[in-house]
């Protein structure tokens, strides 16, 4: 690796342009989705091909504790050897010096695939399209809130303070004047996805108080998900020089929409690059019913994926935003599925369901896993919704606990993602569940205290 500099993507060589790089960070998603591994020296990077982690890092729960996981021979905390993929190579450009950051690949010693590893999971996911003959192609968007610095988890979340020196004012959806508003923060994104390299599809104010959102260009989901695993952590470091804190949380605020990241998706013949949701006519295709006869069946397993924590299910309330049931229907926002106006050959489906919470890999796996295996099974939908979807019933998991006990029951989409995946998923994910459970809300305390 000697020479790795030069191979670099534009955007990282003009970011080091006159400069001598100082640190590598090697990363890996976790379970979560929050990036970790370690800072090298520039010089031993180059030196290094692979480096080492142990592979309880895909046990730990979202509050630091482990669920049991590890397998038969107990936990021993095998190293899994990580592999640096030199395509996602990027800046770090909040740092003090100059850094870049690397995705790395997990494989175990034999140089097998880490079953349970995010990335790993979504790669396996789209070689099933490839073996097929199909080309997934995903556009995620990203929803957010920048919000007052919390530093005390039993204070309600609030707005930011916004450039005129007002907290954010809520339901002001596309308004530009609201987007004026967080302007130096916004700022610092563009500036950040610029030296990484990223393209912005735009960004604009939601309906919550403080909330944007951001649309990335259409593309290869792996690559997708590297970006929004990477826009994670630029907009919370963006957030945090204008003395605030970006969340993805699904439901920060009471009273307030949660954040989604909706998944477009369409489906391209391998060879001639042709959309498989349109005929020559530009008419849809069977496996345009069929991939939203896939998501209506199996979503509802896959829920626990898409909607990964208790705080999860506190976005889908009617008339808040966020879906309800599984319905879909052609320009309709009030349903779980929508196909949203286009010409047949940028034809598409709209995943509406996932939250911002989710890990990328993991929720774009699951949603392309549903489609996939509608496709396969021929598994058409049910007529199209007419009218409002909120008039409908709730055909979705509400807690989290219902949502794990489906999951576990779905062997199909097992078969898609993983089944150690789904082995390891599912325990931690109790584990964290355990956990809440565990915890007495405000709500217990001032209604039951005294009243019953």
């Amino acid at each position: 690796m000697s020479n790795w500099i030069s191979t670099l993507a534009d955007a990282a060589k003009t970011y080091l342009e006159g400069r001598r790089l100082d640190e590598v960070e090697c990363i890996i998603a976790d379970l979560p989705g929050i990036a970790r591994g370690k800072a090298v020296p520039a010089s031993k990077f180059a030196r290094q091909e692979h480096f080492h982690l142990p592979d309880s890092i895909f046990y730990q729960t979202i509050t630091g504790d482990w669920g049991e996981a590890a397998g038969e021979d107990g936990f021993i905390e095998r190293d899994m050897i990580l592999t640096p993929d030199m395509s996602t190579t990027t800046a770090a450009p909040w740092t003090g010096d100059w850094t870049l950051q690397v995705i790395h690949d997990a494989f175990d010693r034999d140089g097998h695939p880490i079953p349970f590893a995010p990335r790993n999971v979504l790669k396996r996911v789209v070689e099933m399209y490839h073996a097929r003959g199909m080309t997934p192609v995903v556009a995620p968007e990203m929803e957010f809130f920048l919000v007052a610095r919390n530093l005390d988890p039993a204070k309600e979340i609030e707005p930011m303070m916004g450039r005129s020196g007002r907290p954010a004012a809520a339901r002001q959806a596309y308004s530009m004047t609201a987007v004026d508003e967080f302007g130096p923060v916004i700022d610092d994104i563009y500036d950040f996805a610029e030296a990484q390299g990223f393209e912005i599809d735009g960004i604009t104010q939601e309906g919550g108080a403080g909330q944007l959102e951001i649309n990335l260009l259409h593309g290869d989901p792996v690559k997708l998900a590297d970006e929004v695993f990477y826009f994670k952590r630029l907009i919370r470091e963006a957030a945090l020089k204008h003395d605030c804190f970006a969340t993805f949380m699904a439901k920060p605020i009471e009273d307030e929409p949660g954040s989604s990241m909706h998944i477009h998706h369409s489906i391209l013949d391998a060879k001639t690059g042709e959309n498989l949701f349109s005929d020559s006519d530009g008419n849809e295709t069977e496996l345009f019913q069929t991939f939203i006869g896939g998501l209506q069946k199996h979503l509802p397993d896959a829920i626990a994926v898409l909607a990964p924590y208790v705080n999860s299910y506190r976005r889908y309330v009617k008339d808040h935003a966020a879906p309800i049931n599984l319905a879909w229907a052609r320009d309709n926002r009030t349903t779980g599925i929508r196909v949203p106006l286009a010409p047949p050959s940028a034809r598409r489906v709209e995943n509406r369901l996932a939250g911002m919470d989710c890990n990328p890999y993991l929720g774009i796996a699951a949603s392309l896993a549903c489609g996939l295996l509608g496709m396969i099974n021929k598994e058409h939908p049910e007529a199209e919704f007419k009218g409002d979807a909120y008039a409908g019933e709730a055909d979705i998991p509400r807690v989290l606990g219902n949502a794990l006990t489906m999951f576990d029951a779905a062997t199909d989409l097992h078969d898609i993602l993983g089944p150690e995946f789904a082995r390891v998923y599912s325990i931690v994910k109790r584990a964290e569940y355990e956990e809440f459970l565990q915890v007495i809300s405000p709500w217990e305390r001032e209604h039951l205290l005294m009243n019953v």
